[in-house]
């Protein structure tokens, strides 16, 4: 996993190595809503990176920004998505710009 594995928290990193049967059910059920959805790859990852922020879950923020990044998505539209709850959720998804800039602007 080398370089992905510094992208992912270690709380994920320690859920997945302990409870790999919760780990596996849970990835079914990731890969089920993201074929269910009719967003593409790229708007859905904007949204769900838009909802980490909202939510600040700033350990997610680096492995899903290289998500994007990979997607073909623009610095701007990172911000953008950090930044869209901002009326909604306030100020708190400025906590997370960042951890998004800086995993978007890491090789």
């Amino acid at each position: 996993m080398g370089e992905e594995s510094k992208l992912i928290s270690n709380a994920f990193q320690t859920f997945l190595k302990e409870a790999p049967g919760h780990a596996q059910a849970w990835g079914a059920m990731v890969r089920s809503l993201g074929a269910a959805s009719a967003l593409d790859k790229k708007t859905s990852a904007l949204a769900y990176l838009a909802v980490l922020s909202a939510l600040n879950m700033e350990s997610g923020i680096p492995f899903h920004v290289r998500t994007l990044r990979d997607c073909g998505a623009s610095r701007d539209e990172v911000i953008s998505a950090v930044l869209i709850g901002l009326p909604a959720a306030g100020h708190r998804v400025t906590q997370v710009l960042p951890a998004a800039l800086s995993a978007y602007d890491s090789q």
